[in-house]
């Protein structure tokens, strides 16, 4: 099992040196052994890939694989978006693999297996197909067809009916869209076209090195697409390599962070969509849902850090929104996985139905909080996973943190510290990367400078 370690989104690795053939072979007779032992062969096995080096040949080499093993395979014809193909896998009740390694650099590649649910594998699913991976799967049969198809046209019918899209044209919107050469370019600019929706794109063509930056919608990454909404005061949209998650900049170049974007739209779905039910954020989200939530009567299902844990909330609770601060989301109605494609169009519906400029929609909100929420994310480089524990459990025995008392924790992913003055401290192990990320909130430039001085000393 050299170099094949799960994570909390599947199996990332640098392509050529752990992201091999041989590890692709063990880590796909696992997920065959999976699939067969939960459904022998009634279930098709559908396969995508995002715009990353060599992701068409993998995906090409294990349709090939698994036709050989027996299963019957629909392979996307072209580039396709992790939430289409995971809404493919939903809507056909088949399971999926996905070639992609999400936003993370250029040099990785990774497999994400998808069940017919359409959201993450939970881990008991993950724990069986581990087990396999040393083990050969031994085929009942050897004649499984391969079909080309485009997973896109059921995925668009189905959003026509999540988003009001005629609204969103009468609106008159113009949108500035940053298809950071990922997988949602094309599906997205098609959406926008097709509907007569003014729009101006960047970065649309597959680049393998996604134009030399990271594939990762943050504010940092987006430097043009911040320029141009400074100059032409539209808002500004992308998403990542998979189209997973999502980054808005509102007409005067302003990035707005994933926490405020996720309790608008929650104020956009209750009041202007009339949706009923919870929302769902992570433990290392905003505590400004948590006030928003509690202003409009909701309750808050808070999960560990990762998607899975959201997207199994959504299949088992009555979900409005899903989201996490890492830029993921999901409404009710649709994949209990994150979208980048939906979080674009409602954040356009959002400003149909309120008929004001995104700014304007932000500064309401800001002063409906009455109380600022400042966010900030430190990453550790600590490939000993002993580190990492040994530095968390370190802080479980602090009960203060500088001049603040600690007044509460939270151990539901990694440790989380509330302080008596409202300044919470997250640190927690990333479940994809050898990285131990240190999660600040307070309400002032001030006091974040403060709190990560004193946390990286302690560290």
């Amino acid at each position: 099992m050299t170099g094949i370690k799960f994570g909390t989104d599947g199996w990332r690795a640098i392509l050529d040196k752990d992201f091999t053939y041989e590890n692709v072979d063990k880590v796909i007779s696992g997920i065959a052994t999976y699939i067969f032992n939960d459904s022998k062969y009634e279930r098709k096995i559908l396969i995508g890939y995002d715009p990353r080096n060599k992701a068409d040949e993998f995906a090409s080499y294990i349709a090939k694989k698994l036709a050989g093993y027996g299963f019957n395979i629909e392979i996307s014809k072209n580039i396709v978006a992790t939430p289409v193909l995971a809404y493919s896998a939903l809507n056909e009740k088949a399971y999926a693999i996905m070639l992609t390694a999400s936003h993370n650099p250029p040099e990785y590649l990774g497999i994400k297996f998808i069940p017919y649910y359409g959201g993450p594998a939970e881990d008991y699913m993950v724990e069986k197909i581990v087990n396999n991976l040393d083990k050969d799967f031994s085929p009942v049969r050897t004649n499984g067809t391969i079909e080309e198809t485009s997973f896109e046209e059921n995925y668009i019918k189905h959003i026509y009916k999540l988003i009001d899209i005629k609204r969103i044209h009468s609106s008159g919107i113009e949108i500035n869209y940053d298809g950071h050469h990922g997988a949602a370019a094309k599906l997205f600019k098609r959406i926008l076209d097709e509907n007569k929706i003014k729009n101006i794109c960047q970065n649309m063509k597959r680049d393998i090195n996604f134009g030399g930056s990271m594939p990762d919608p943050k504010e940092k990454y987006l430097p043009e697409l911040k320029k141009l909404c400074t100059e032409n005061g539209n808002i500004g949209l992308s998403n990542d390599g998979d189209g997973d998650r999502f980054g808005v900049f509102d007409e005067n170049g302003i990035f707005i962070s994933a926490n405020d974007i996720i309790s608008m739209l929650l104020k956009h779905l209750l009041i202007n969509k009339k949706l009923t039910g919870e929302i769902a954020k992570t433990v290392g989200a905003s505590a400004m849902l948590d006030l928003y939530a509690k202003k409009y009567n909701i309750e808050v299902i808070e999960t560990p850090v990762g998607f899975k844990w959201l997207g199994a909330a959504m299949r088992k609770e009555n979900v409005i929104i899903a989201g996490e601060e890492s830029g993921g989301l999901s409404i009710k109605g649709h994949i209990p996985e994150k979208d980048g494609i939906i979080a674009n169009l409602l954040i356009m519906e959002m400003i149909a139905y309120t008929g004001k400029k995104l700014f304007e929609i932000h500064e309401e909100f800001l002063k409906e909080l009455n109380r600022k929420f400042i966010n900030e994310r430190v990453d550790i480089k600590l490939d000993s996973k002993e580190e990492q524990d040994k530095i968390i459990d370190k802080f479980k025995t602090y009960n203060k943190i500088g001049n603040y008392n600690i007044v509460k924790t939270n151990s539901i992913d990694g440790y989380k510290m509330y302080l008596d003055e409202g300044s919470t401290i997250l640190i927690r192990k990333s479940g994809t990367e050898p990285l131990l990320r240190i999660y600040f909130e307070t309400d002032s430039d001030k006091k974040i400078s403060e709190l990560k001085t004193i946390i990286q000393h302690l560290v």
